[in-house]
């Protein structure tokens, strides 16, 4: 009677038609918003979803606020890390450091004893935070999660949200990484790229036929890498820019180091030859990745806004 593929989408087009596209969209995740909001004596616990790995974000946050290498401290839990994760803590929050405890799901058995070494801290100093990451299991202890922030880190929904994600944890610096004019829109194609191998995920076995854990590492590495390049092709005072390269290292080497189905990595390799060439910048003829419903154009963009 309910097809599990279908219902989902169904109740969520049912949403957006009776009420507001709004209550069906996941807002992007503000890391320095969920900083203001915790203390040294607040846990914050994400709870992760396929391809999310808040930690390159955390760390970011952590450079920004001058907390850098030596404050951030992270770790994979994992057998035979308890007493070296028990060090981390009690040392963190004496010196005020930023700890960072991936995976928490290995290690269920020693979350008990986490919560106990939580509980016991004598004043831990105010700069202190303990970010955990856990993905979604009935085992984590229900006293760590009742005083902690709790972080859902959803995929974005839609190529809209997709887009968006990305470009939210971009900045008006990162944007002028280049001064080639043609940077700002290639990183525009790049988000797209990245926006509709995600979005294939819906479409179960026929979008890939295997389940690939695309995620912002990918996105961002591909971002310094057309930087790099096009800075290259500035200094030797090439006009040509090299799409060959930037697809080989994008679609073969950074996300396609993810792809083992021989069929998936052609997808893959096909959007990226209608997407990446010189035809994006002709004058002559208008580029579309798209004209079904809507014209979806490379914008010119001139800032982050």
């Amino acid at each position: 009677m309910f097809r599990p593929d279908r219902c989902v989408n169904a109740i969520k087009n049912f949403i957006m038609d009776k009420m507001n596209p709004t209550y069906v969209s996941s807002p992007p995740i503000m890391y320095d918003k969920i900083y203001k909001q915790s203390t040294e004596k607040t846990p914050i616990v994400f709870i992760l979803s396929p391809g999310a790995d808040p930690q390159a974000e955390v760390q970011r946050l952590a450079d920004e606020l001058g907390y850098g290498q030596s404050k951030f401290i992270f770790a994979a839990l994992g057998q035979g890390m308890e007493s070296h994760a028990k060090a981390m803590i009690e040392r963190g929050a004496i010196r005020g450091h930023w700890i960072m405890l991936n995976n928490c799901h290995l290690l269920v058995k020693w979350l008990k004893s986490m919560e106990a070494i939580i509980e016991n801290l004598q004043k831990p100093d105010k700069n202190f935070r303990l970010w955990l990451t856990t993905e979604p299991t009935d085992e984590f202890p229900l006293g760590i999660l009742q005083k902690s922030l709790k972080v859902v880190t959803e995929p974005p929904d839609g190529l809209g949200a997709n887009l968006r994600s990305n470009y939210v944890r971009l900045t008006d610096e990162d944007l002028d990484a280049s001064e080639r004019p043609e940077f700002k829109q290639l990183i525009y194609v790049l988000s797209f790229f990245h926006a509709v191998i995600q979005e294939r995920k819906k479409y179960g076995k026929i979008g890939w036929n295997i389940k690939y854990d695309f995620n912002a590492s990918d996105f961002n590495i591909s971002f310094r890498l057309i930087a790099l390049y096009l800075n290259k092709a500035l200094d030797e005072g090439d006009e040509d820019l090299p799409w060959e390269t930037l697809r080989y290292l994008i679609g073969e080497a950074m996300y396609g180091g993810r792809v083992t189905d021989d069929f998936d990595r052609r997808v893959m390799m096909c959007y990226l030859q209608e997407y990446c060439g010189d035809f994006i910048f002709d004058s002559n003829q208008k580029f579309y990745f798209s004209r079904v419903n809507y014209d979806y154009v490379v914008p010119n963009l001139e800032n982050l806004e």
